[in-house]
C-alpha cells in the first residue's frame, strides 16, 4: 500500500508537505516545518526514515535538521546543489532511479525556478513531485535560471503522460486562475475550471494535486508557444 498524506503549512496553509509511507518506509517530501510532520506520524505511528527534496528554498528545507535529529533520517538532495541542501546525505543527479517507499522514483533535472530544482517522477504510479517548477495553472518565479530554462523545465514535464498527477508545493491555484483569465479570457476549460477552483478554496479543499491533462488546458504557461511568448506571460504575472 502506496500512502500520500498533504500537510498545508506556513501563513495561509499555502505550502505543502507531503508524507508517503509504504513498502516498509516512510519519507517527507519538502518539510518546510519539522512540528507539523512530527505531529503526523506520531499519530499514524511511523517512524521517519528518509527526507526528500526538491531545492533548496528555506520553505522546502527548514524542517531538514529537525527531523534528521528526532529520527536519523537521512536527506535526499541534488548533488550539484548540496551545499545548499541542509543536512543532505544522498547526492542524486538527472536519471538516477531511486527507491522510495516500495515505488521507483525518477529523478528529472528542472532548473529555472532556482538552478539545483529536481522532481521526482513515479513512472508506474503516474505520480510527480514536482516543488515549485509547476503549479495547478503556474509555474514557479524565476530566482535563478533563465526563460529558457524554466520553459524547457516546463516542455519536460508537458512530454509526460497526460494522467500524471502533480504534486506541487504550493495552494497558489486561485490567484493563478485569476491570472490565466488575463491570458486567455476566452478559453471554455479556463472558465470552467475557475469557478471550480472557488468553490474548492470556499470549502477549504485543497486543488493539489492536478493533472498533467488538465494544466495542458488550462496552464498558460504549459500552453506557451515558444519562449518568447512563456517570457511575455511570466512577465505579466511578476507583477500580477
Amino acid at each position: 500500500m502506496f500512502e500520500i498524506i498533504q500537510i498545508a503549512v506556513l501563513p495561509h496553509n499555502a505550502n505543502y508537505n507531503f508524507i508517503l509511507n509504504g513498502g516498509g518506509e516512510t519519507v517527507v517530501f519538502d518539510p518546510s516545518l519539522a512540528r507539523p510532520v512530527i505531529d503526523v506520524l506520531q499519530e499514524k505511528g511511523w517512524k521517519l526514515d528518509r527526507i526528500i527534496n526538491t531545492h533548496h528554498h528555506w520553505d522546502h528545507t527548514d524542517g531538514n535538521l529537525e527531523l534528521k535529529e528526532y529520527y536519523g533520517a537521512k536527506v535526499l538532495g541534488y548533488s550539484q546543489d548540496a551545499k545548499r541542501i541542509p543536512g543532505i546525505d544522498v547526492k542524486v543527479n538527472e536519471g538516477d532511479e531511486v527507491q522510495i517507499c516500495g515505488e521507483t522514483a525518477k529523478v528529472l533535472f528542472l532548473p529555472g525556478h532556482t538552478l539545483g530544482h529536481i522532481a521526482y517522477y513515479f513512472e508506474e504510479l503516474n505520480i510527480l513531485f514536482s516543488g515549485d517548477v509547476i503549479f495547478a495553472m503556474g509555474c514557479g518565479r524565476m530566482f535563478e535560471g533563465t526563460y529558457q530554462q524554466t520553459y524547457d523545465s516546463l516542455q519536460k514535464i508537458a512530454s509526460l503522460p497526460k494522467q500524471t498527477k502533480i504534486y506541487c508545493s504550493h495552494e497558489y491555484t486561485l490567484t493563478n486562475a485569476n491570472f490565466a483569465l488575463t491570458v486567455d479570457p476566452d478559453n471554455q476549460e479556463l472558465i470552467k475550471r475557475q469557478k471550480e477552483v472557488e468553490a474548492l478554496i470556499q470549502n477549504d479543499t485543497p486543488t493539489v494535486p492536478t493533472l498533467l491533462e488538465t494544466e495542458l488546458k488550462t496552464n498558460p504557461f504549459l500552453r506557451a508557444n515558444n519562449v518568447e511568448e512563456f517570457a511575455r506571460i511570466r512577465k505579466k504575472r511578476d507583477v500580477f
